[in-house]
């Protein structure tokens, strides 16, 4: 028996923030990150609209890019003491993932970390409050997903919490919100949004229902992210629908070793989530072909690529990918983006095992051991093409 689990309901398009004015309840927690949000104005629309509600309300804020274990039981306790009926989190992937981390523990205060790191195993959430996720980028798509990325600081592990139970209530996808990104966040979570996208096609459980939303969300992707990050507005409300999309599919459908690669090298080697799935996106193709490249070229054809077959189509794939990194000024290998030879040997076990017990891994359309993900992460290192 399969599963295809979506929030109960998303509200897009100009204005969609005032919905919060419609939800019934007493009390929401407000979970968010540094300050953009405020310096925009968002903060307080959402604040506003929830007096409006008739709710009490109460702040969380600077929660941390890449949110740590502390940060989530620190937010649950002051969830606790609160008792809200609703979590409503704003900004970009950090916060809402946290907020979703929090959710857990302020439903359950004895579960522990460790036992939420279990695939799939925690307990019916919903018992006191419902969640409400209000994305500001157009990439991590968290507000329709059953998924949340912490770190544990300490082991220099990001762990991704997944479970149906995370999918949020109500996702709030308002294209005005995202019209905020500076370039660069524009080139990182765009790129991830399109990871998202062609993982999800090609993973393990890719069905009939996520197909259609993770190709239409690559086919948006090519169209607009170069737009939206040259300043385009038209472009970048496209943006935040495909990156929407890409993460319908992906939560139900899953993803694969780009994520696991990204997750551990993230933790490690400090590098930007998205970005780092924009580095390791071609030559996992390139991996995983032997299993799925007439998956790959089914996209490529799609996306109007060239090639005379499936092995041209591919190419012509990765060959797109890194010319959309280079305009955005996206490196090619982890050495151009600043990891010294001496740093990535030094950590080069250590991020292999962990990527291959990585949560992703499991749904990858090509097993991997892990000395075959060593030698990905050094193709990635030096810009060798993975062949074998």
């Amino acid at each position: 028996m399969n599963r295809f689990t979506l929030p109960r309901d998303i509200y897009f398009g100009e204005n969609s923030l005032e919905v919060l004015k419609e939800l019934k309840g007493k009390k929401a927690v407000v979970v968010t990150g540094g300050s953009s949000m405020r310096r925009f104005g968002f903060l307080d629309k959402v604040m506003d609209y929830l007096k409006e509600a008739g709710m009490e309300t109460k702040l969380i804020d600077g929660v941390e890019p890449d949110p740590s274990v502390e940060t989530v039981m620190k937010g649950a306790s002051l969830m606790r003491e609160f008792e809200p009926d609703w979590i409503i989190a704003i900004g970009g992937g950090s916060p809402i993932d946290a907020a979703k981390a929090m959710w857990i523990f302020y439903e359950y205060p004895d579960f522990t970390f460790e036992k939420a790191i279990v695939p799939f195993g925690l307990p019916e959430l919903r018992q006191k409050a419902k969640f409400v996720a209000i994305p500001s980028t157009s990439g991590t798509a968290t507000e329709v997903t059953a998924f949340s990325v912490i770190t544990d600081y300490e082991k220099g592990i990001k762990y991704p919490l997944a479970d149906f139970n995370l999918t949020p209530d109500i996702a709030i996808v308002d294209p005005e919100i995202a019209s905020t990104m500076p370039p660069k966040l524009v080139a990182h979570t765009g790129m991830d949004a399109l990871t998202h996208a062609i993982e999800a096609y090609v993973a393990g459980l890719r069905s009939a229902f996520s197909d259609p939303l993770a190709m239409k969300a690559i086919v948006m992707v090519k169209e607009n992210l170069i737009k939206s990050f040259e300043g385009d507005k038209e472009a970048k409300s496209e943006m935040h629908i495909a990156q929407c999309l890409a993460g319908m599919a992906f939560s139900n459908a899953l993803l694969g070793i780009t994520h696991s690669m990204a997750h551990k090298t993230g933790a490690v080697f400090h590098i930007p989530h998205g970005c780092a799935n924009a580095i390791f996106l071609p030559y996992v193709i390139d991996f995983n072909k032997k299993a799925c490249g007439e998956r790959y070229a089914e996209i490529a054809r799609n996306l109007g690529l060239k090639g005379n077959n499936d092995e041209e189509l591919i190419d012509s794939l990765t060959d797109m990918i890194r010319e959309m990194n280079k305009k955005m000024n996206i490196p090619f290998t982890l050495k151009e983006y600043g990891i010294t030879e001496e740093q990535f040997n030094e950590k080069l076990d250590f991020i292999a095992e962990n990527a291959v017990k990585d949560a992703c891994t499991g749904s990858n359309p090509r097993k991997v051991t892990v000395d075959e993900m060593k030698k990905i992460f050094t193709c990635t290192f030096t810009g060798e093409k993975v062949d074998f």
